[in-house]
């Protein structure tokens, strides 16, 4: 077997510079096991030696998560679906320092109390990175129907998302967030495109944070199987989202047109979202609770 003494020498009182260390390491090596080679370039087998309060020597390296001290650059509201996305966006954001909290819309009973209990399971699992999750879960039915009965079916998707993206933001300013964070990807599907993504903005004051907008599939769902939420994630429990939508969404939208379908909600949509934000329900995830 080769091998490479690799020596680092954070206490610089120590008498031997990191170079005489790795050669008297390497010395005491060789004349145990004779056997065995010197090869700086590729070795088989790296001993890392490091000089500090004491000595450590290890050979093997076992990455972390990397990131930064949770909490250190605010907190931030994450839109918490049932899907293997935002699980995922939820986790890359919290890496950077950020402290979470989530809202998830529930429609009962179009979508079951198992549903919801997944999203819980999510936050959960979640939480062993982030921290504990305050968790609004929202009742999203009277606000969906009502759309859907005073809205052309192929822009349910975008107004829906329209509101809760408001009613997320509400949560977050309350809970002074600085900012919300999507699980979206561009393309990904009809409310994702550039077109969907600027609708969405449109009705937001603070920034929305997408940390995959770049991704493909494939890399979302690596990340989710790292981070253990993806078996979770595709335990088949609706959300709200997938219940409501329309066989031909549109893909490109238009905010004026929008906008003007979004009038024929101005007799109720006021006192049913103030409904809904009265009647949230908080929970407090935290990791093995």
């Amino acid at each position: 077997m080769t091998f490479k003494v690799d020596a680092r020498r954070a206490k610089k009182s120590y008498p031997a510079n990191s170079m005489e260390i790795n050669c008297e390491v390497g010395e005491a090596i060789l004349d145990a096991f004779p056997e065995m080679k010197v090869d700086v370039h590729k070795p088989e087998l790296r001993i890392n030696v490091e000089i500090r309060e004491e000595v450590y020597i290890y050979s093997r390296i076992i990455p972390g998560p990397g990131g930064m001290p949770i909490g250190t650059n605010g907190s931030a509201m994450l839109l918490l679906s049932g899907g293997i996305d935002s699980p995922v966006a939820g986790y890359m954001v919290s890496k950077r320092g950020v402290e979470l909290e989530a809202t998830y819309f529930h429609a009962p009973p179009y979508t079951s109390e198992r549903a919801k209990e997944k999203v819980v399971d999510l936050a959960r699992l979640v939480s062993a990175y982030s921290g504990p999750i305050k968790l609004h879960v929202v009742n999203f039915t009277d606000i969906q129907l009502y759309i859907y009965e005073k809205c052309p079916h192929d822009e349910l998707t975008i107004i829906m998302r329209r509101y809760m993206m408001k009613i997320a933001e509400h949560f977050a300013k309350k809970d002074g967030c600085l900012g919300l964070i999507t699980g979206e990807s561009i393309g990904q599907v009809a409310s994702q495109t550039m077109q969907s993504l600027a609708a969405t903005n449109a009705v937001c004051t603070l920034p929305v944070y997408r940390p995959l907008i770049g991704f493909d599939k494939k890399d979302i769902v690596e990340i989710s199987e790292k981070i253990n939420t993806y078996e979770t994630s595709i335990q088949p429990f609706e959300d709200c989202c997938t219940i409501f939508v329309a066989k031909h969404p549109v893909t490109k939208p238009n905010i004026e047109r929008i906008e003007k379908s979004e009038l024929n909600l101005a007799e109720k949509i006021d006192e049913l979202m103030q409904t809904a934000i009265d009647t949230v329900e908080i929970i407090e995830v935290k990791q093995g609770e």
